[in-house]
């Protein structure tokens, strides 16, 4: 079998199964998040917090509850690092450094999970444990609460009133993350992911020498990681690691498990409004755009060129042999069209224009289908912006799932597309404009250019991955890349919420000859095409000085 009909044929498995838990899965979703009953274990939850899962909250309230809870967690992972020392199971690390520990925490309670550090080396089992391993559920599960709150903004009328965002993130995690994340990291095991608790150990190698090896929790953080779209993992070579994802069908189930709860969703979206095929053309958006990116991608990996190239099969510089050309490139598109971050090859190491379609896919606010929860409230944003351009092309007031889009919906969903693209340029430009961090680069060139800024548009963005090359493990990187990684995360919340409670406010309109059909593949065309020429339009000229220069040379 060759490797592009491999690739192809693990594509095609991979949307069969996509396809086969779309539906029950979504409509798990969607019960889980409608139903007025408590479990046991969420209620001793509810009176360990204190919170009151039955109360309602407007969006001030539902965002306050976010940003506590995720301040709360910034400072509790952040003391556990420095106090790694004194910790039991701290394979004989010590405290982590104060802004080492500043990125890291911002890091994995934003769901970004960017890491500036080899895991390996640097954190012991109870920080993986205790601390990364809890945001990855906790911070997914925040995601997936912002996006059900606006899913209600939609479909509830004249009430203002988002649900509570204590029962949402309490049931995200325990009937949704937890079982899911469970099951996984036991078919992990039995693929041959490591899981234990043991410390370090000294083994000889093949050519001779001694190395060492750490244990710990593999299969059940790489679980946790890829359903969560979280994407740090404990070994520094990240989902390329054999104790991660060992062999190409491991491989295929942690892409599966990248999409499935985004691309579900969709389902549930369409289930919550009350109109299932709402959420097929969201899914309809979403899967176009990540087929074109996956089929974009295996064609410029595999277009090889000279003898070398062409005796590998492709471009396999950076790639794992296990997994070859096919499943590097499904993974990679993954991977930076969610928020997930995980790698299984250096993003670096791709061809000039297939690293350039990993950072454009992040670029495009990592919609499609994005990550868990914020893929969901992304779209839908965008697909407020896609039928204002229609009103204006028709001269009618834009209105969307029977909600009108007025001057307050259309400034909330501006300033929402608006600060990611802000964040990535300022960074990008200072951090190449001031003398000392240009020395993290390895490469003064295009290349280098690009690994600047596919740092910031992943922090910004919070998707984690990054290209090697870059030396982010300095006080400036660390810092700046927090930074990008607290304000991209919190600051487009405040707009959803905010636009959420707008649209919760208003008396849906009736439905009349006039109205666009949203649910029509016309729409869905329209969407696709506002989300290109916005992005094109503002990251053009970057990506002109990177990916796009060096592609072209």
């Amino acid at each position: 079998m060759g490797p592009v009909l491999a690739g192809v044929l693990q594509l095609l498995a991979l949307v069969g199964a996509l396809a086969l838990v779309h539906i029950p899965f979504g409509n798990y979703m969607a019960r889980v998040y409608s139903s007025r009953k408590h479990l046991r274990a969420e209620r001793w939850i509810y009176r360990g917090i204190g919170a009151d899962p039955d109360a309602r909250m407007t969006w001030p309230a539902y965002l306050r509850g976010v940003l506590a809870f995720s301040l709360a967690g910034v400072l509790f992972l952040y003391l556990l690092q420095r106090l790694q020392g004194v910790l039991p199971g701290s394979l004989g690390f010590s405290a982590v450094t104060p802004a080492q520990s500043f990125n890291t925490a911002v890091s994995f309670v934003t769901n970004t999970n960017w890491q500036s550090y080899a895991g390996e080396q640097t954190m012991g089992h109870v920080v993986q444990t205790a601390g990364l391993a809890v945001q990855n559920f906790v911070s997914a599960a925040v995601g997936m609460a912002v996006a059900v709150a606006l899913v209600r903004g939609f479909a509830r009328s004249r009430s203002g009133e988002l649900g509570n965002f204590w029962a949402d993130l309490v049931r995200g995690t325990l009937r949704i993350l937890v079982p899911v994340a469970a099951l996984a990291a036991v078919v992990l095991v039995a693929c041959g992911a490591l899981q234990n608790f043991s410390g370090v150990h000294e083994v000889g190698q093949f050519m001779g020498g001694r190395q060492q090896w750490g244990g710990g929790a593999y299969a059940s953080q790489e679980a946790i990681k890829e359903l969560g779209t979280n994407g740090g993992g404990v070994a520094n070579a990240n989902s390329a690691h054999p104790f991660e994802n060992p062999t190409p069908f491991t491989n295929l189930l942690e892409i599966f498990l990248i999409l499935v709860i985004p691309f579900s969703l969709t389902r549930t979206f369409g289930v919550l409004v009350g109109n299932v095929r709402q959420g097929y053309a969201i899914l309809g958006t979403m899967a176009g755009i990540w087929l074109g990116f996956t089929a974009l991608m295996m064609w410029t990996e595999f277009a090889h060129h000279g003898p070398a190239l062409q005796a590998a099969g492709g471009a396999m510089e950076g790639k794992e042999v296990r997994f070859g050309v096919g499943g590097s490139s499904i993974f990679a598109v993954s991977t930076t069209l969610t928020s997930t971050g995980a790698v299984d090859s250096f993003h670096s190491s791709f061809t000039g224009l297939g690293g350039g379609i990993t950072m454009l896919g992040m670029m495009l606010g990592e919609i499609a289908p994005g990550g868990v929860g914020s893929g969901l409230y992304g779209m839908l944003i965008m697909a407020v912006i896609a039928v204002f351009i229609a009103g204006l092309m028709v001269g009618r007031t834009p209105e969307y799932l029977g909600k009108k889009i007025g001057a307050r919906e259309m400034k909330l969903a501006a300033c929402y597309i608006l600060v990611t693209p802000a964040l990535v340029l300022v960074f990008t430009a200072a951090s190449l404009a001031l003398p000392t961090p240009p020395h993290s680069m390895l490469n003064p060139g295009a290349h280098g250019f690009s690994e600047v800024l596919y740092a910031f548009t992943s922090a910004s963005n919070n998707n984690g991955s990054a290209f090697a090359g870059l030396n982010a493990n300095t006080d400036w990187f660390n810092t700046m890349t927090g930074l990008a990684m607290l304000l991209g995360r919190f600051l487009p919340m405040v707009f959803v919420l905010a636009l959420a409670g707008s649209l919760a406010g208003q008396r849906p309109v009736p439905v009349t000859a006039g109205t666009l059909r949203t649910e029509k593949p016309l729409f869905t065309g329209l969407l696709v095409g506002a989300i290109l020429i916005i992005t094109g339009l503002t990251y053009f000229p970057a990506l002109a000085l990177g990916p796009l220069a060096e592609g072209l040379a």
